[in-house]
């Protein structure tokens, strides 16, 4: 009888049922992996490779296949959105959650210190005007009154956030008021290129599934939809968005990294509107610098581009502990604060801490952090120290400062190029920690 892995799968309480690898009391999937012996595919960093074989595998990777297929596409130029270090030798493209940690973990009391007293001060002095902004626009009744399709995922907390950002958007004057549109029809007005939503394309990146635009459909009638992901989903809403009477939609799979918005032809001399849903870490930067490229620099008077133009943002950030200093928007905006990149890499290792609290709690009591560092001075000996005693609502607030000043710096950025702006939060942290909703509005359109 074949011999097989000793793996006890708790889930199925039982032993794994493949057979062992050679010697190993293990089957290849759960053998113990020897760190220095695998290494991200090249192709496709998402999975592992034994060094060894890498050659071999580069050749036959699954992915390899629609690798080739895209490297064709008008739209793929790899890296265009990533940004650049801004130094001529970097020797780390990427910083670890683990570099990060023993980054701040080796500060000594007076550099840990220093640190948290100027993220306070930045924090006080650029970030007071963040509001609360929960919105349910009667639009998304139909949604949050659960009166949709049945067939569709429905959870209670997702639909909140979506509804709220829609409705956000509608009280920035992106998205027309539903009630108008129906009195604009009355009268024989149809709007802008046939749009009364004032929409006539929308982009969503980092769509995943899709259901953002899905209500946006359902509530707001959009007629072109480009749905923007590098990953492939089980259960998307693409089925039933087809299924609309005269939505045309199209979806890309493509890192935005490697976007080239100017070059997609569905877009072309169309305004449209970018949207995004908890675009993660360096996601959100990505998205900015491929909605504002080149043709939105701030010297440039001529806001849009020969192929197509935004007409506006709506972003929900988060997981803000995966930015990168090379993916970062706004850089200067850091320096001229005093911010180094090793301090940057700091404060989101330190936003990590804002989703591990009891988001039940009033995080506006929370202790003075200054103060409580001080009066560890005298017993601690590292950074270390100091972070394993501060008490979870101290970490928590210092979290929410550190994620608001760096989507402040995003706010910032997008400002300078012209449009409109406001950074609110969107929803209760009860609901999502993760709450704020970066929206902009070309004045011009």
């Amino acid at each position: 009888m074949e011999k097989r892995c000793k793996f006890w799968i708790h889930k199925k309480s039982r032993f794994c049922a493949n057979a062992r690898l050679g010697d190993s009391l293990y089957c290849g999937n759960h053998n113990q992996r020897h760190d220095g012996q695998w290494v991200p595919c090249p192709i496709d960093p998402s999975h592992v490779v034994l060094r060894e074989n890498l050659g071999g595998h580069v050749k036959r990777c699954p992915m390899l296949k629609q690798a080739q297929i895209l490297s064709l596409q008008p739209f793929y130029q790899k890296g265009i959105n990533a940004g650049k270090e801004e130094e001529e030798q970097t020797p780390l493209d990427y910083v670890t959650s683990e570099m990060k940690r023993n980054a701040v973990y080796n500060m000594s009391v007076t550099e840990f210190c220093n640190l948290i007293k100027k993220i306070k001060s930045v924090h006080d002095s650029w970030c007071k005007d963040i509001r609360d902004s929960y919105k349910a626009p009667e639009a998304c009744n139909i949604w949050i009154k659960r009166e949709v399709d049945r067939k569709l995922p429905f959870q209670k907390k997702h639909v909140v956030q979506q509804a709220s950002i829609l409705g956000n958007l509608e009280e920035f004057g992106v998205l027309n008021d539903p009630v108008g549109k129906e009195q604009c029809e009355g009268k024989g007005f149809s709007g802008e290129n046939g749009n009364s939503n004032g929409v006539p394309a929308v982009v969503e990146f980092g769509a995943g599934r899709g259901y953002l635009t899905q209500m946006l459909a359902d509530c707001y009638e959009i007629k072109r939809v480009l749905l923007v992901e590098r990953k492939s989903y089980k259960l998307k809403a693409d089925r039933s968005l087809r299924q609309k009477g005269g939505l045309i939609l199209e979806r890309l799979r493509i890192n935005i990294e490697d976007l080239n918005l100017s070059a997609v032809e569905s877009l072309r001399e169309i305004p449209y509107l970018a949207i995004g849903k908890h675009l993660c870490g360096p996601a959100t930067d990505l998205t900015l610098r491929c909605c504002l490229g080149e043709q939105y620099s701030i010297d440039n008077t001529e806001k849009f581009s020969g192929n197509h133009y935004l007409k506006g943002i709506a972003v929900a950030t988060c997981c803000h502990h995966l930015c990168q200093w090379k993916h970062y928007i706004n850089k200067n905006y850091l320096s001229n604060l005093g911010f180094t990149k090793e301090e940057f890499h700091a404060i989101t290792w330190f936003t990590s801490w804002a989703v591990d609290a009891d988001h039940g709690s009033d995080l506006s009591e929370a202790m003075d952090c200054s103060l409580h560092l001080q009066s560890t001075d005298g017993d601690a000996i590292s950074g270390e120290d100091i972070a394993r005693d501060m008490i979870a609502i101290e970490r928590a607030a210092l979290g929410f400062m550190c994620k608001q000043i760096i989507d402040m710096g995003r706010l910032i950025w997008v400002k300078e190029r012209g449009l409109d702006t406001q950074l609110v939060k969107y929803c209760p942290p009860s609901v999502s920690p993760e709450n704020h909703l970066l929206i902009a509005r070309n004045h011009i359109l």
